[in-house]
């Protein structure tokens, strides 16, 4: 294309990028700067879109489940007649008659409807499919939105840091040079040494370099901002005079099993191993229906115009069936090929479950390292503050070198810097762990928001302890979709195999009456009987020892099932006809209060051909000196 055919293209998408964009009216907050990134930040619109084309793919995919109704029309013609003759059936000799049977030119209409049984399982398994690949679009566009989040965060503290320091800096680069100014001249009127001279420019010359490095870094700060926000380039933002101060220390209130059980929940990489996990297993489904004979219905109604016939119009139907018996030789290979997909997803699965959580736990070290960075990075400042202060007054009474002067106003602004740059890391250490925990502000659509209805929901859940609560992880929003719901996150046994929740989360324990606190000896004690219960119930469950294992529970629990007894019969036959079980439990948390204990642990469960880790929440409570299980809870 020609710089003639770019030009109007180009200046219609510079209009599109602009369009529907709230001017920047006065300084820019970070929760504004969030909710515009959200609202208006180019990437992000793409992303959306991406997730709007796979729904539009999904009602596509539908209609392959629906028969095939074609409509035909056509004109035939031939030069010479179309002549047959007829043999006699007894003799064999051919009759002397010549007889025409066809009009040269006749017209030719149809309607046929086919419908293929296989044609319809396998679009039904493909809308399933795609149903799945809507959510994992939508959990693209979840991590896309937690990494832009992180982005503007950390962007924006450099843009604070940048006007802060403009001013400072410009000052301090002129007196620098006026100073270097001075000396120059001084060396060349021989005033002082030469030596000395020349050694007090180089030390003027290295606070000049330290000073334009400095402006070079934050010289593109407003810059990525406003990319980030999609602003005009060339406008200089004016960032809110907010002050620099640290995160809270809520998130390390929260335990960090709760934190776990978020990633799990939450995480949108992890998530979309399930979703992708789930396709595979469909496309074995997929695979199985292509081996299997095909069933054809077919219905149609007929016209022809030819003058020769004696019925022009009529209807004819018929049944079809198929069958490829090259599928008898190919078949267990597909199969095997389609389980191999299968068994590659669910490992993929399982070591994302170890990479996001191992991802937490270093998130969450990060951010407490970044937070002692920048109270020690906020002293020295304070201490350079106090210094600046001081060499400012003594060069005010003229008892201060111009070097001394640049030299501290250099260390001042580098101690400013500095304090900014840890705040940023701060803000993105604590946007990785929001990320990483899947967490995001509870806001409604961005389309249908104004800019300052989506500021203040962003202002409103824009912390990490605002969006995840003390022992209660919020699970994202998704997308709404014409699919089956995702079942419960494929770490965990199915029903036919794990003893059913009874409820989402264990209820708290009931508050130990006034006068009858625990010791820290009998708090101790009383942790060890719990453990020690848990422990007998996962041996017995182990060693398929009924008895055992009901006596675990109290006497009327009943989980999902309509009494005791009908829950006992059904865990009776599921787990006695397994040839093995074994059941590991691992970083067990307790919290007990007088007769209640509450447990959340990681349950790895294996048995003839399944093997899953999944998060358990136990509720305990103590009758007649004996712990037993009155309510259980699977994640």
């Amino acid at each position: 294309m020609t710089p003639q055919q770019l030009g109007p293209a180009t200046q219609a998408d510079r209009l599109a990028t602009q369009q529907g964009v709230d001017p920047i009216s006065g300084p820019l907050t970070l929760d504004e700067a969030l909710a515009r990134a959200l609202k208006y930040n180019l990437d992000r619109r793409a992303k959306m879109m991406e997730e709007a084309l796979a729904f539009n793919q999904l009602d596509v995919s539908k209609f392959d489940m629906l028969p095939k109704l074609m409509g035909q029309a056509g004109y035939s013609w031939r030069s010479n007649d179309r002549i047959s003759q007829s043999r006699n059936a007894d003799n064999g000799t051919l009759s002397t008659s010549n007889f025409i049977s066809q009009d040269r030119s006749h017209n030719l209409g149809g309607l046929d409807m086919t419908w293929s049984m296989l044609d319809v399982s396998l679009g039904y398994y493909g809308s399933q499919q795609q149903a799945d690949r809507v959510l994992i679009a939508a959990e693209k566009r979840r991590k896309a939105m937690h990494l832009l989040m992180q982005d503007v965060r950390t962007a924006y503290w450099r843009a604070a840091a940048a006007q802060k320091l403009r001013d400072q800096v410009t000052q301090t680069i002129a007196l620098a040079e006026d100073a270097l100014k001075d000396s120059r001249q001084t060396e060349a009127e021989r005033v002082r040494n030469p030596l000395d001279a020349l050694r007090y420019q180089r030390q003027l010359l290295e606070n000049l370099r330290l000073l334009e490095s400095i402006n070079q870094e934050l010289s593109s700060a407003h810059l990525e901002l406003a990319n980030l926000i999609n602003a005009p380039l060339a406008q200089r933002l004016v960032i809110a005079d907010v002050d620099a101060k640290n995160v809270d220390d809520g998130v390390f209130k929260i335990p960090v099993a709760t934190l776990e059980e978020a990633v799990l929940a939450n995480n949108a990489d992890l998530r979309e191993t399930h979703y992708n996990a789930r396709v595979a297993r469909i496309e074995t489904r997929r695979t199985l229906a292509r081996l299997f004979p095909n069933v054809s219905l077919n219905w149609g109604v007929k016209y022809d115009s030819d003058s020769y016939l004696v019925n022009r119009d009529w209807q004819e139907a018929g049944v079809q069936f198929s069958f490829n018996l090259f599928n008898l030789v190919t078949g267990p290979t597909q199969m095997r090929l389609a389980e191999a997909g299968v068994a590659l997803a669910d490992q993929r699965r399982m070591a994302m479950q170890l990479a996001v959580l191992t991802q937490m736990h270093l998130a969450r070290l990060s951010l407490a390292n970044s937070k002692a960075q920048f109270d020690r990075a906020d002293a020295i400042f304070a201490v350079d503050q106090n210094i600046a202060e001081m060499v400012k007054n003594r060069a005010a009474a003229q008892t201060q070198s111009k070097l001394e002067s640049v030299s501290n106003a250099t260390t001042a602004i580098l101690s400013m810097l500095r304090r900014y740059q840890a705040l940023a890391q701060v803000q993105a250490a604590e946007s990785k762990l929001i990320a990483n925990l899947g967490l995001e502000p509870r806001i409604g659509s961005v389309g249908e928001l104004s800019l300052a209805q989506l500021t203040e929901q962003v202002r409103r859940d824009g912390s990490l302890a605002d969006m995840l609560l003390p022992g209660q992880a919020r699970a994202p929003q998704p997308a709404a979709v014409a699919a089956p719901a995702m079942p419960a996150p494929p770490v965990a046994p199915p029903a036919a195999e794990m003893t059913s929740a009874a409820a989402a989360v264990a209820p708290e324990p009931r508050p130990t009456p006034p006068g009858e606190a625990a010791s820290p000896s009998q708090e101790a004690a009383t942790k060890t009987e719990v453990l020690g219960a848990l422990q007998d119930w996962a041996a017995a469950w182990s060693r398929r020892d009924m008895k055992a294992y009901a006596a675990a529970y109290v006497p009327d629990f009943k989980g999902k099932a309509s009494s005791h007894a009908a829950w006992l019969q059904g865990r009776t036959a599921r787990i006695t006809p397994r040839r093995r079980i074994d059941v590991q439990l691992s970083d067990v948390t307790i919290a007990a209060e007088a007769d209640l204990a509450s447990l959340s642990f990681l349950q790895r469960y294996q048995s003839d051909n399944l093997e899953v880790v999944s998060v358990k929440l136990i509720e305990m409570e103590k009758t007649d000196g004996r712990w037993l299980i009155r309510q259980e809870t699977e994640q």
